[in-house]
């Protein structure tokens, strides 16, 4: 039998059968040694097959296939730093929600997603939250922040759950596909699923006034199915976003700006950093690419860890400020 992988939480996966029934399945034992280098080797949004338990009570199953994945999107998982941990498969668009302080979402954790969903060939949507919050400079920020990504050629969408801004246009996104909802704990991924389907009442807690930090409501990735047609997978907070499997000279590719000046660098391997004749730095220069996203850029160069994360907006700014210097 083949179903769909709707909860993950490391033993135990919920699979959604082809007539609708919701079956606990574990992983065959022999499944664990076929070298699948992730810590999880089944995601939600996964493919399976699977064949029912005879001598449970319960309804519960056993997969021992996954079928090929068309996307995925990782992390470096958090204990084991050469490993990584598969978000979420099979994804038709990704929603990555941004707030400006609130907690503070930064240049270099948006430009970190944005190079491996770029990687995975995975749409990805920039969905700016809390808006109803935002004051005069917060409102600048977010909008210059805004532009520089409008400008790149990424989506953006203004959001705020409590005043209901912005849903219809979300939903409208949605229909007919899978989407999935990340970014910090405590930006409003759950609030904003309850906002667009109130009857899924997902757990939901406010911001650390101590750390100005999300705390973690969502445990599992975890998708649902909502009322106007449409999947969304809703996933635990990240605090840092690991950069894996990729070699330093493609880096570059995946930054869309960068990809469409690469070949007018006079070398082929150029890296964008001290060497001649660069069309990327020259761009630099003439205010044609940000300078937040070139130092994302070297960040993830040099090869920083998962848990490289600036304390705040202004201080991922500062960063950029010295590199023009």
């Amino acid at each position: 039998m083949t179903g769909l992988v709707y909860k993950s939480t490391g033993s135990w996966y919920t699979v959604k059968s082809e007539k609708g029934d919701f079956i606990e399945c574990r992983m065959k034992g022999k499944f664990r040694m076929k070298g699948i280098k992730s810590t999880n080797p089944i995601a939600v949004g996964d493919i399976v097959d699977y064949e029912l338990e005879e001598t449970s009570d319960a309804l519960t199953g056993t997969i021992f296939n996954i079928h090929e994945r068309k996307n995925y999107i990782v992390r470096k998982s958090v204990n084991l730093s050469h490993q990584m941990h598969i978000i979420a498969s099979n994804i038709d668009r990704v929603f990555l929600l941004i707030t400006i302080n609130n907690p503070p979402t930064t240049f270099n954790f948006i430009d970190r997603f944005l190079v491996t969903a770029e990687a995975y060939n995975i749409e990805t949507i920039l969905v700016f939250n809390k808006i109803d919050t935002f004051d005069e400079p917060t409102l600048e920020d977010q909008l210059y922040m805004q532009y520089v990504y409008q400008q790149i050629g990424y989506k953006c969408l203004r959001v705020s759950s409590t005043e209901m801004k912005g849903i219809d246009e979300l939903k409208e996104m949605m229909i007919d596909k899978v989407s999935m909802f990340s970014g910090h704990s405590g930006v409003g991924k759950s609030t904003l699923v309850n906002a667009m389907e109130p009857s899924l009442h997902l757990k939901t807690k406010t911001i650390s006034e101590a750390s100005k930090q999300g705390q973690h409501t969502t445990t599992f990735a975890e998708m649902y199915d909502l009322s106007f047609n449409a999947k969304i997978i809703d996933t635990p907070g990240i605090k840092g976003f690991g950069i894996v499997d990729m070699e330093k000279e493609e880096i570059s590719g995946y930054f869309p700006e960068f990809f469409k000046l690469k070949d007018q660098c006079k070398f082929n391997n150029c890296l964008h950093k001290e060497e001649p004749h660069c069309a990327i730095k020259a761009a630099l220069e003439r205010d044609e690419i940000a300078w937040s996203r070139y130092n994302s850029y070297l960040k993830i160069l040099e090869g920083d860890d998962e848990n490289y994360r600036t304390d705040s907006y202004d201080e991922d700014r500062k960063a950029s400020d010295e590199l023009r210097k």
